[in-house]
Order: structure tokens, then C-alpha cells, then sequence
């Protein structure tokens, strides 16, 4: 069957793969990788600074003990795009915590098995 059909009927056919299957392990991981790439596309940063704020990310977790098994690859993407988000000014530092702050309220007040929205972030559980 030729590649294309096989990704076609795939769970999601546009994923991309590579010879060991899908490059997301989770969802966050493909938007984080998506907002580098509409930032980068509307001018927000050029190809290199994004490259230099991502290989300063990866440097400093090793510094810190990372064993870099590829597992942790897209948080130091995700703490990159938060520091460059925060450099060019498109974010305040105090608004990021702010919402990683709801975000894990959120996690903590939804119960298993239940999709996490941010509106459960002051709720009880």
C-alpha cells in the first residue's frame, strides 16, 4: 500500500512521523512545535535566534543533569518558546506563571478519564 494511503487512514494522517512512528508522544508537544513555527512565520523571530534560545535550553538542562534520551526534548522547546515568548515581549513573565498556575489547578480539579479545561482551575474537586 503506497505510504500515502497508510497515512491517509491513519488516527491523524498529518501527524508527522518518522521511521519509528509519530514525533508526538502528546498533544502539548505538537502545539508547542506549532506556535514556533506561526511565531517564526509571522516575523516574530528569525530561524537562528529560535535556534539559539532552543540549543541554550537543551545546554542548560544537560548542565543540569539532563541525560538527553530525546525524551525530554520538547520541554526545553517548550521553556525556549516561554523565553523567547517573554523576550520579545509578547508575554509578561508573571502572566506565564499565572497560567501554568491554572493549568495545574485545573489538572488537580478534573477528575480521570475527564478532558482538562482551564475552567475547572478554581473549582473543587
Amino acid at each position: 500500500m503506497p505510504k500515502n494511503k497508510q497515512r491517509i487512514n491513519a488516527p491523524h494522517p498529518f501527524q508527522p512521523r518518522d521511521d519509528e512512528g509519530p514525533i508526538f508522544k502528546e498533544p502539548w508537544e505538537a502545539q508547542a512545535f506549532s506556535l514556533v513555527i506561526a511565531l517564526h512565520e509571522k516575523g516574530i523571530f528569525s530561524w537562528q535566534e529560535w535556534a539559539d534560545v532552543l540549543s541554550e535550553e537543551i545546554r542548560l538542562a544537560q548542565s543540569h543533569g539532563d541525560d538527553d534520551l530525546g525524551n525530554t526534548y520538547y520541554q526545553h522547546w517548550l521553556k525556549a518558546l516561554e523565553k523567547i515568548t517573554i523576550t520579545k515581549n509578547l508575554s509578561a513573565k508573571d502572566e506565564l506563571i499565572e497560567r501554568k498556575r491554572k493549568w495545574h489547578s485545573a489538572y488537580i480539579n478534573t477528575p480521570h478519564g475527564k478532558p482538562i479545561e482551564l475552567s475547572a482551575a478554581d473549582s473543587k474537586p
